[in-house]
C-alpha cells in the first residue's frame, strides 16, 4: 500500500472534462536505483517535476507508459478495467527499453491509492471515466549513450469523456502509405513514447484530408492493414449474432491491446465468430464494395469502440456499409460499456474493485 500525504480531495465532480487535461489532485511516485531497487509508492499532490536538462529519458527515449480506466459502478464505488493486464504489458515495455520491470503488485497498488483519493473528480455520467496514465522514464543526469542507472515511475489521472466526443458517430480515416508505424523486430508491440511522435506527421496529413484518423500499413509490403492511429482495428463480415469479427494478427508490429483481447472474447460470447486474420488494403476495398465487409471499428482504452464509416486513399475512396455505425459495432460497444460500469456479469474477473 502506498504511503500517503493527507491532502485535500475534490468533492465536486468535473462535468465537462474534455480529453486529456482535466487532471486530478494527486500522483503516485516511485524511484528505482541499483542499490535499493523500487522504493515504496508515495502519494503526492500533482505538481511539476524537477528535471535536469541532461536527463537520459529526454535525450535517448527511455520512456514507457500505459493507459487504463477506472469507472463508476452502480453502487457508487470505483472499479478499474483489467489493471493486471496493463501491469504485464508495462513490464514488457520496460524490458524492451532495458529498464527495470515494475512488479505487478506495485503497479496495481499505486492505482488503488490514486483512484481511492481522486474518485471525487468523477461524476455519475456514464460517458465519463477516470483515465490513468502510468509512466516510467530514465532519470539519471548523464549524456553517456547507455541505459539510465536510475528510474522514476509516476502515476497520474484525468477525467475524460469520449475520445471522439460523447456521440458515437462513424469516423473517416486516411491511409498512410509514406510512413509505416512499426517495423518487424522494432517496438510496435510495446507502449513507449518513441512510437508516437513519428506518427504525428501522418495524423496531420489525415486531418488536412478531412479525416479524423490514420490507417497504418505494414512496413514490408505496404499492403497489410495493421492499426488505426493508436487503436486496434476490427472488420465485420455479415450481420447480427452470426457475424464474423476479425482483427489483424499480432505479428510483432501491433500493440496487443487489452480492449482488443476483450472484444474477441465478448464477440464469441455473443455467438459471433471471432478470430485473427491478415487483411490487405485492396481486399478491404473489394470486400466493402461487394458487401462482404459490412462494418469496421477501432478499439482502445481511449476510443472504447469507435465505428469507421469512410476510407480515403490515394487509389480511391470508399464507404463501409452505409457509412454509419453498424449493429455489430453497437452491440459490442454496449457489451463493453456494460462490463465497465458493472451492469453486465463479469465471469472473467476483469473489473478490479477499489475498496
Amino acid at each position: 500500500m502506498a504511503g500517503t500525504l493527507h491532502t485535500a480531495t475534490r468533492t465536486k465532480p468535473v462535468t465537462d472534462p474534455g480529453h486529456g487535461d482535466a487532471f486530478t489532485d494527486h500522483m503516485v511516485s516511485l524511484e528505482w536505483t541499483p542499490e535499493r531497487q523500487w522504493t515504496r509508492p508515495v502519494l503526492l499532490p500533482l505538481a511539476d517535476i524537477a528535471m535536469h536538462p541532461g536527463t537520459v529519458g529526454l535525450h535517448y527515449g527511455q520512456v514507457a507508459f500505459e493507459g487504463l480506466k477506472a469507472h463508476r459502478q452502480p453502487d457508487g464505488s470505483m472499479a478499474v478495467f483489467r489493471p493486471w493486464d496493463n501491469a504485464c504489458r508495462f513490464r514488457r515495455s520496460a524490458a524492451r527499453l532495458a529498464m527495470p520491470e515494475l512488479p505487478d503488485e506495485l503497479f496495481v497498488a499505486a492505482i488503488d491509492d490514486l483512484v481511492r483519493h481522486d474518485e471525487g473528480w468523477l461524476s455519475d455520467n456514464p460517458s465519463h471515466s477516470l483515465y490513468l496514465r502510468p509512466l516510467m522514464y530514465g532519470d539519471e543526469r548523464t549524456l553517456m549513450l547507455r541505459p539510465s542507472r536510475t528510474y522514476r515511475f509516476l502515476l497520474m489521472a484525468f477525467v475524460t469523456g469520449g475520445f471522439f466526443g460523447d456521440n458515437v458517430d462513424a469516423v473517416s480515416v486516411w491511409v498512410a502509405h509514406e510512413h509505416p508505424r512499426a517495423f518487424p523486430g522494432g517496438t510496435g508491440d510495446v507502449k513507449i513514447a518513441g512510437n508516437y511522435a513519428p506518427a504525428f506527421n501522418a495524423q496531420q496529413q489525415a486531418q488536412a484530408a478531412g479525416c479524423q484518423q490514420v490507417i497504418w500499413l505494414d512496413a514490408t509490403e505496404g499492403e497489410w492493414v495493421e492499426e488505426m492511429g493508436g487503436m486496434n482495428l476490427f472488420f465485420v463480415r455479415g450481420h447480427g449474432p452470426r457475424a464474423e469479427v476479425v482483427t489483424p494478427r499480432l505479428s510483432g508490429t501491433l500493440l496487443p491491446g487489452v480492449t482488443r483481447d476483450t472484444l474477441l472474447t465478448l464477440a464469441a460470447r455473443l455467438g459471433m465468430t471471432a478470430r485473427e486474420e491478415s487483411v490487405g488494403l485492396r481486399q478491404w476495398r473489394k470486400e466493402c464494395l461487394d458487401g462482404g465487409i459490412t462494418e469496421v471499428f477501432a478499439c482502445g482504452t481511449a476510443a472504447v469502440v469507435t465505428p469507421v464509416g469512410q476510407v480515403r486513399d490515394r487509389d480511391g475512396d470508399w464507404t463501409i456499409g452505409d457509412g454509419t455505425p453498424g449493429p455489430v459495432t453497437r452491440a459490442l460497444r454496449t457489451a463493453l460499456l456494460d462490463l465497465h460500469h458493472g451492469i453486465a456479469p463479469d465471469p472473467d474477473g476483469w473489473m478490479h474493485h477499489i475498496h
